[in-house]
């Protein structure tokens, strides 16, 4: 099963907005997208979550899996505009230690800056 997941270009920053649920049987299809922009040069990435209700931890490997593979290539990954169950979840597992996890979008351009 695809995750539908939406792209916003501002300036050099790439803006993915994933919509419903990421979970188990979806997050293969999530990390083909986003690995495929990292492999094809992508250094500034933003995953606005506004659109994004559930996310499991196979999810969030994906998201660990980019924020690697980014810092490696001197890029960035930013997280914004979660709902609060799912930025607790964030929370509680120490992703926003390694991730950072800003409230608004504007706020993640700034910071992939």
């Amino acid at each position: 099963m695809d995750i539908e997941v939406a792209e916003e270009r501002n300036d050099e920053v790439l803006v993915l907005l994933p919509v419903g649920r990421l979970d188990s049987g979806n997050a293969r299809s999530f990390e083909s997208v986003v690995m495929d922009h990292v492999s094809s040069g992508e250094r500034r990435l933003v995953v606005d979550f506004s659109r994004l209700d559930f996310i499991s931890s196979s999810g969030m490997r994906v998201l660990l899996i980019a924020a690697k593979a980014l810092k490696a290539g001197e890029g960035t990954l930013v997280l914004c505009a979660m709902k609060n169950h799912i930025e607790e979840v964030f929370r509680i597992s120490g992703f926003d230690r390694i991730i950072p996890i800003k409230d608004s979008r504007e706020a993640a351009l700034a910071a992939s800056a």
